[in-house]
């Protein structure tokens, strides 16, 4: 069983100062977890714990089994793909992927077929006898994901691999990864700066921030229920909009009254926000519950806010509205043909069926 267990694990560096701090996590068997988080919240420092390239601090980590907290890299069963493919230039690609099977003494044959068999994988056949600096990033990619493969390991550490790849090749290798966990069926653990990367690629996903896990989930309970307000603005393209303001009460409804605009919000929110009557709380929702007043059919008039567009972005098949309330600006995803007029006045509806509510001291969620 490839299982990877994480229990209390921090890296203390001199001075005290926690890189990673008691992080516990589960990746079970044949799973596609990802880590992801700003620069320098610390996945990458976990996942080279798990490899075995950084020593551990504090904690104990087991792959499989076994804990391996004093088993070197070597003996780990384990392959890591780097962010900067680390292949030797003076290397043919079929050396370059044989290169650790040739160190375990595998059998020549043995070492033809696995390179052979990976190659094809990954349709990479014909560069085997290519050397690095002849291939482009996508396939120096590959090479790397190539070499991985061929150990055939309990599980596979990918360490930002996409990050140096233009925009259009890192969609296509997201998808060429995914496609090879769904064929080899091993667990890998992935760390990721991108956001995007992790809602597409991971069955779950483990967000991290200053060395603390802050949620771990699949993609869409962590996008529909963030636990605190960083994980609402980190997962998501827009990022979720937040306004500061006041939750009122007035002739028996409650409102989130930003100093600008005011609306109501839904009774079966009531019990939850309750506590939080006249004191100040964060707001958030995100751009495609926002709605241009003018198509839709039938909205509640508390919904309703006035706001003025200050710039409107098309995208192709969609239209990223930036509107100012006067207090806040916010970002509203419309169809393609919502054009408003700039620096003019419009309505907007929110749709208070998917909003948030967070702590205005903790930025924990509240609903």
């Amino acid at each position: 069983m490839a299982q990877v267990s994480l229990r209390e694990v921090s890296k203390i560096y001199p001075g005290g100062v926690r890189a990673v701090n008691r992080v516990s996590l589960g990746v079970q068997n044949k799973e596609f977890m990802v880590l992801v988080g700003p620069s320098g919240c610390g996945k990458s420092t976990t996942l080279r714990m798990i490899a075995g390239l950084e020593e551990i601090s504090e904690g104990l980590i087991y792959i499989g089994d076994k804990i391996v907290n004093d088993v070197p890299a070597k003996d780990r069963d384990i392959a890591m793909v780097f962010q900067n493919y680390a292949l030797y230039p003076h290397m043919t690609v079929f050396e370059n992927m044989a290169f650790a099977l040739k160190l375990r003494h595998y059998s020549k044959p043995e070492i033809i077929l696995r390179v052979n068999e990976a190659a094809d994988i990954l349709g990479i056949k014909h560069l085997l006898a290519r050397k690095p600096k002849e291939l482009s990033g996508g396939e120096r990619q590959r090479v790397a994901v190539g070499r991985a493969i061929v150990r055939k390991p309990m599980v596979f550490l990918f360490d930002e691999p996409l990050s140096n790849l233009d925009a259009k090749l890192r969609v296509q290798m997201r998808t060429e990864i995914h496609k090879l966990h769904i064929r080899l069926q091993t667990t890998i653990v992935y760390v990721t700066h991108d956001q995007t990367e992790a809602m597409t690629m991971g069955d779950r996903i483990a967000v991290m921030k200053g060395g603390l896990m802050q949620q771990l989930a699949d993609p869409i309970t962590v996008y529909d229920y963030p636990k605190n307000k960083f994980v609402a603005g980190f997962i998501g393209s827009p990022p979720m909009n937040f306004m500061d303001g006041r939750i009122i009460q007035k002739e028996g409804r409650i409102y989130f009254d930003e100093g600008k605009i005011k609306v109501k919000l839904l009774e079966d929110m009531f019990e939850k926000i309750k506590p939080y009557l006249g004191k100040d709380v964060i707001f958030g929702i995100r751009s495609e519950d926002i709605y241009d007043k003018l198509f839709v059919s039938q909205a509640p008039a508390e919904n309703i806010v006035r706001v003025t567009c200050e710039v409107a972005e098309p995208m192709g098949s969609e239209v990223y509205l930036y509107l100012n309330t006067g207090r806040h600006t916010f970002i509203a995803r419309v169809g393609a043909h919502d054009r408003p007029k700039i620096n003019q006045d419009m309505d907007v509806v929110f749709d208070m069926s998917k909003v948030h509510f967070f702590d205005k001291d903790t930025e924990e969620t509240i609903i």
